[in-house]
């Protein structure tokens, strides 16, 4: 994709995530249409400021590319609901964010001509600008039909990721490698920070701070370095 096929881009989704895609597609030389309303809209207008706020059905109607970046149990039922109104339009490129779904979610839009392309960036949100420069060190899973499949690739590009192909029937196991690095790291972080502070330990997040990374980066690099079959 070029400066040439800029897109109108709306986002369902004002979480930690949609804002900062669509800051990231605006970067890129894409057009802005709309997002929905979220909790935090200073938090949304400090990264996307002016950007209108919509109905879902209204930035569907507005937009050649539909950016998904909802919560993993809601995704299904918006697709879908959206296609009881109609409002998914032929040609159009629907992509949601979601690291466990492949495009299967997406048939209902798939369904009415919509192009459903699946793409995560493996980056730990946090919904401000810090997360623009995250990206740009990030790799994104890429889903999407063989006919489309560059169109998702170029996407993830423009987010500033590298993109690497996951397969539709891998996706839900993706997505458990994801919440597993994610959830039970932080988990284990809280932990161990609880016990420091009962021991008086002051700032304990401080405290673990390089013992975190540095054992993080030997277990990525032994990750890096042992067979597959051994992982």
């Amino acid at each position: 994709m070029t400066q040439a096929s800029r897109l109108g881009v709306g986002i369902i989704g004002a979480g930690h995530v949609g804002p900062v895609i669509g800051a990231a597609l605006a970067g890129a030389g894409h057009a802005l249409t709309g997002i929905t309303a979220g909790s935090d809209p200073d938090r949304v207008e400090a990264i996307l400021p002016g950007i209108p706020v919509l109905a879902a059905d209204e930035i569907v109607r507005r937009s050649e590319l539909v950016v998904l970046a909802l919560p993993h149990a809601e995704l299904a039922g918006v697709v879908a609901g959206l296609a009881d109104l109609g409002a998914w339009q032929i040609g159009q490129l629907v992509l949601h964010t979601d690291p466990a779904f492949g495009v299967e979610v997406l048939a209902p839009a798939a369904s009415r001509g919509a192009i459903p392309l699946a793409v995560h960036p493996a980056i730990a949100f946090t919904g401000t600008s810090i997360d623009l420069r995250q990206l740009q060190d990030a790799y994104a899973a890429v889903t999407a039909p063989a006919a489309v499949l560059p169109i998702a690739q170029a996407l993830a590009v423009e987010l500033g990721c590298e993109p690497v192909v996951v397969a539709e029937a891998d996706r839900a196991a993706y997505g458990e490698a994801i919440a597993t690095a994610t959830e039970f790291s932080a988990s284990l972080i809280r932990q161990s920070a609880a016990l420091l502070a009962d021991v008086g330990v002051d700032e304990p997040g401080r405290y673990l701070s390089m013992l975190v990374h540095s054992t993080l980066d030997r277990a990525l690099q032994s990750a890096e370095d042992a067979e597959p079959d051994a992982l």
